[in-house]
């Protein structure tokens, strides 16, 4: 039967079917994934559509795959953290949920603690893996949503659970109608889908629970996760490694609504980012990730590049207080001890430090020339200059300038008598053999001594 699409104004067929491949063997894409050589990007030039969905939204892990990598978060450091999601979400919840495990004592309670808080957003969820057994403590917590693990790839069903893909999925689908006989959403977390067998299996499968669904009129979600970080969002690139083709199969071909679609990637290609963006562009409404990107070997998408990329996609400058990044990350410093790589983006201490003296000469003339963006606005971080043999005389007068809040007039000059003192005193420390940069407190006993008289600034006295 064909229906006529209002979206796109066609003629399409009314339902697409596809039959479940239940393989006598794995089917484990040995030319794409070769395990002794680096995996391959085959290309079949199918264009996707783009199809941004009307509301997109960032989901956290966090305390779920975040902690897969990491010491566990104490119970206060989970609440103080969940906070400041809430906060960075801002009032209208752009981060809509937050997921934890609920298997310990101390998950479950944490995961009292933030119910307390009643916020409206980011909501509590659960995470489960597929069995009966697990989805008591669903019920037992009092949540309206829970993950369940539902591994995609027959490196899962074939090599882990040692199931054929039929058993895998009637196993799935019997603690997905438990959950919908007491009302709860059940959230399937494709496992793998970058490595599954998209038409035989993902497709059959993501087409019986929009069935169950309809049936049940309560929402069955999808997070399609891209476990290995295999996933590319390059047009024309072939299943299953393409993130536009997955995402426009399971919208096109399962029936899979934007809303109940969510997208999960990790870094191992430095691809989590590029790919996140991909799919919201191509249909799906949620992306999951973690603070900082923390999350089971490389890490997840981080939640503070989301928020980034959600501004630049939409244009609501003003629906998050971006400066609450900077907030986690300083807590992430102070509270819990975690050493942030300095270069790491939007987060790291050095992020928006130069050390180029080209790059110097440039910011002193206007800082747009070499920052991102006002990062003293947007994140309450200036811009920064550390000096080193590199930076030269325009290096160091940025970094008085800086350090010493000098503006307009007040700037020292780059060729005034003091900052070539300094650099020359800079230039003996390398040529001796120093090979670390220098220090704020040497740079502020240089500048007391060669321009005490020309910096009024209280930081000279201290």
């Amino acid at each position: 039967m064909l229906r006529f699409s209002k979206r796109r104004n066609t003629l399409e067929p009314e339902e697409y079917i596809f039959q479940l491949n239940d393989s006598p063997e794995p089917n484990l894409f040995r030319d794409v994934f070769p395990y002794d050589k680096i995996p391959k990007i085959p290309f079949n030039y199918r264009l996707n559509p783009m199809n941004m969905p009307d509301e997109i939204w960032i989901t956290d892990t966090t305390f779920r795959d975040g902690q897969q990598s990491r010491p566990p978060y104490t119970v206060k450091q989970i609440v103080d953290l969940f906070d400041l999601i809430h906060k960075l979400g801002g009032p209208k919840g752009l981060i809509r949920q937050c997921e934890f495990f609920l298997y310990s004592e101390k998950d479950k309670e944490a995961v009292r603690k933030c119910l307390d808080r009643g916020y409206k957003y980011p909501e509590v969820t659960g995470w489960i893996r597929a069995v009966k057994s697990d989805f008591k403590l669903v019920k037992e917590m009092g949540l309206k949503e829970t993950g369940i693990l539902c591994s995609a790839s027959d490196y899962h069903i074939y090599l882990k659970l040692n199931k054929t893909r039929k058993q895998a999925m009637e196993m799935y689908l019997d603690i997905v109608r438990s959950a919908l006989e007491v009302g709860i959403i059940p959230r399937c977390h494709f496992e793998d889908i970058t490595r599954a067998d998209f038409y035989g299996f993902v497709v059959p499968f993501a087409q019986e629970l929009m069935k169950l669904s309809r049936e049940s009129n309560i929402p069955v979600k999808i997070r399609a996760c891209d476990t290995m970080g295999m996933g590319v969002s390059y047009p024309g690139a072939a299943l299953p490694r393409s993130v536009p083709g997955i995402v426009y199969g399971l919208n096109h071909f399962a029936g899979v609504p934007s809303g109940y679609l969510e997208w999960h990637g990790h870094n191992d290609f430095y691809l989590a980012v590029s790919n996140a963006t991909s799919a919201w562009l191509y249909g799906c409404s949620a992306i999951n990730g973690t603070l900082l990107g923390l999350g089971e070997r490389t890490g997840n998408t981080p939640v503070e590049a989301l928020i980034m990329e959600y501004l630049a996609l939409r244009g609501d400058d003003e629906l998050v207080d971006t400066t609450v990044i900077t907030e986690i990350a300083d807590y992430y410093r102070k509270e819990i001890g975690y050493q942030i790589p300095p270069t790491q983006p939007l987060v790291g201490s050095e992020f928006n430090i130069t050390r180029a003296g080209i790059h110097s000469d440039g910011l002193l003339k206007n800082e747009e020339i070499y920052n991102i963006f006002d990062t003293k606005k947007l994140l309450n971080r200036p811009i920064g200059v550390s000096v080193t043999d590199k930076s030269g005389v325009a290096g160091i007068a940025q970094w008085l300038s800086i350090f010493f809040e000098l503006k307009g007039n007040d700037q020292v000059p780059k060729n005034h008598e003091g900052v070539i003192k300094i650099k020359e005193w800079v230039d003996k420390q390398y040529n001796e053999g120093r090979i670390i940069s220098i220090s704020d407190d040497e740079m502020v006993e240089q500048a007391r001594l060669h321009l005490r008289d020309f910096i009024k600034s209280d930081k000279l006295k201290m």
